[in-house]
């Protein structure tokens, strides 16, 4: 009897959705069972209360594998310290351990993040921080249909969320094998994040690829054959 492959959960970005996960869901093999956890799109949940949301959807009586994009990665390391059963890996892209930004910068962008969401980002906005100026106009379109479908004062919460973060101490409890996907383009994410994530998990196993921020939306099919790679070589 062939070993049972695990399924993939994946945890959304800022927006929260799962929308934009649509192309890099199509990009992988049918025999892979992938499932996209969804956040409310009208009341703020914390990174403690999401985790009860993230419980109930994972798949305990099965082997699974969770994969973390941007804002979720500090809710999955949290979710992979406590070793759940049929835990098999842990992807992170675009991940952190503790807050992105640091300094008198966080400072500002805290006091500023209930402003700047009541208005509508600029297209330049988007490109410049998101999906690189190259992207196509249909990605565009996606991804300001996902962030206006989100209360503006649940998306500057998820904000300060991300800037107070500190998931360090459950990094180092985690003993599942770890794989980080970088955007080399990533204008959010630096790679300080990166480096301080291996510092105290240096065997995680990093795959950079030339993209934006939102690295799964632009390279969906570059990035699910990462992640599938990844998953046979668990088992």
């Amino acid at each position: 009897m062939s070993e049972q492959k695990p399924k993939l959960v994946l945890l959304p970005g800022l927006d929260g959705t799962g929308e934009l996960f649509i192309d890099f869901v199509k990009a992988f093999p049918d025999a892979l069972e992938v499932v996209v956890v969804r956040y409310p799109v009208d009341i703020h949940l914390s990174y403690v209360q999401l985790s009860e949301l993230v419980d109930a959807a994972i798949p305990v009586s099965e082997p699974f594998v969770l994969l973390a994009e941007s804002f979720s990665t500090p809710l999955a390391i949290q979710f992979a310290a406590t070793s759940p059963a049929n835990f098999k890996g842990l992807v992170l892209c675009a991940g952190f351990a503790s807050s992105p930004i640091t300094g008198w910068l966080r400072f500002i962008c805290s006091k500023l993040a209930p402003m700047a969401f009541r208005m509508a980002i600029p297209d330049f906005g988007i490109r410049l921080s998101l999906i690189g100026a190259d992207a196509p106009p249909s990605l565009l379109a996606a991804v300001r249909a996902a962030i206006s479908s989100v209360q503006s004062t649940v998306i500057s919460a998820r904000v300060r969320e991300v800037l107070s973060c500190d998931k360090r101490s459950e990094l180092e409890r985690i003993t599942a094998p770890i794989l980080y996907i970088r955007g080399e383009q990533d204008r959010l994410v630096r790679v300080r994040c990166l480096a301080e994530i291996m510092k105290i998990r240096p065997h995680v196993v990093v795959m950079p690829v030339d993209g934006p921020h939102l690295l799964l939306q632009r390279e969906p099919r570059q990035t699910a054959e990462i992640v599938v790679k990844f998953i046979e070589q668990l088992g």
